[in-house]
């Protein structure tokens, strides 16, 4: 090691090969950080039901299923979740075929184990046992490299409910929409 004309060590010639100094100027990945993305979404399940509480489960996939999630080849219109012999399972949810897969390509509305605690299925299976309550999947989407499913326990819409939201948001985009014109009018 050089001494600098202060006395202090210089360290800018003395690098290891290891520590090229790249290290130090990209801010260190914060531990504990959550990144999500959706894969998939199931728009219509707002519309058919009444959402009441939700739940997070992964989901035991084949490799093929998931590199098929990623390509956005998941469909969760007609799924529902379904508890059986204290294990949670997914029913008639769609994953395509993955487009570089051989002849041991999965089935594409298999029926897939969700895996949560025991105390979770208990909980949700409490739930369901109420007359018009049901599992729906809500979101398919991977945390950390992990496919997981966000399961609302719901009860279905009557015709006249869904007519009662639709002009609930009507009103509620005309009130938006005369604000933000009164807000226009005001500032000029």
């Amino acid at each position: 090691m050089r001494a600098s004309p202060h006395g202090a060590p210089n360290q800018s010639r003395d690098r290891s090969a290891g520590n090229s100094g790249a290290a130090e100027s990209r801010p260190a990945a914060r531990p504990g950080r959550i990144r999500t993305a959706d894969a998939a979404h199931n728009r219509m399940a707002g519309h058919n039901y009444f959402l009441l509480e939700k739940f997070e489960a992964g989901v035991a996939l084949r490799g093929t299923e998931v590199k098929s999630i990623r390509e956005g080849k998941a469909n969760l219109k007609d799924a529902y979740g379904l508890i059986k012999d204290g294990e949670a399972f997914l029913l008639n949810l769609h994953i395509g075929p993955y487009s570089h897969g051989n002849i041991s390509n999965h089935d594409e509305t298999r029926t897939r184990k969700l895996l949560l605690h025991r105390e979770e299925v208990r909980k949700l299976l409490s739930k369901t046992q109420i007359k018009g309550h049901t599992l729906i999947p809500t979101r398919l989407y991977f945390r950390n490299g992990r496919v997981k499913c966000e399961l609302a326990v719901a009860k279905g819409k009557q015709d006249w409910d869904k007519r009662e939201t639709e002009k609930r948001r009507e009103a509620d985009r005309d009130a938006r929409a005369a604000v933000n014109a009164s807000k226009h009018k005001m500032g000029r």
